[in-house]
């Protein structure tokens, strides 16, 4: 069995077609990734997604170390370790601390969670595992968050879980 990408990777580049698209990625990304070379082979999901993703991860107003949490947490319940390798550096840059970053990869959350961070993990594990999130694990989120980041909030689990999906299904960093 193949353990490489299913779908070429795009060479950034090779197609002329391609080059907006491409700078447009490195402004925000700094590098081109093998996500972003799996999408190239359709400059309209390349364009959607980079814009999709870059407010997600840089125009939120969500803390950057809370975002990091959720972003690992998704890894983690969709096995998909290119995802969470690529985020572990962000992760620590954004100040998660490596206690923190251990019991992310635990079945059950709790220790050394805040009771926000808890609840943030829990809304993720219920979206990625279940879909449909109950009203008693919802309130308190939006109790605590604004309109604007509890959006921002399950923009990010759910985003996150299509970026681990794409990734294993096309085994992408395998």
């Amino acid at each position: 069995m193949s353990t490489g990408p299913r779908i070429p990777l795009v060479e950034p580049g090779t197609r002329p077609e391609l080059a907006s698209i491409e700078q447009s990625i490195v402004s925000e990304r700094g590098r081109i990734s093998a996500l972003y070379r799996a999408l190239l082979n359709s400059a309209p999901l390349a364009e959607g997604w980079e814009k999709l993703l870059t407010a997600i991860r840089n125009r939120s107003s969500l803390p950057p170390d809370l975002r990091e949490i959720v972003i690992l947490r998704v890894a983690v319940l969709n096995r998909a370790p290119f995802e969470f390798a690529a985020h572990l550096p962000v992760a620590r840059n954004a100040g998660v601390s490596e206690e923190k970053l251990a019991a992310i990869e635990l079945p059950q959350i709790g220790k050394p969670f805040s009771v926000l961070e808890r609840t943030v993990l829990e809304l993720t594990d219920a979206m990625t595992r279940d879909v449909q999130v109950p009203d008693a694990l919802f309130d308190p989120i939006s109790r605590h968050f604004d309109r604007r980041a509890v959006t921002e909030l399950v923009a990010t689990i759910a985003a996150y879980n299509m970026v681990s999906r794409f990734l294993e299904a096309l085994r992408i960093g395998h």
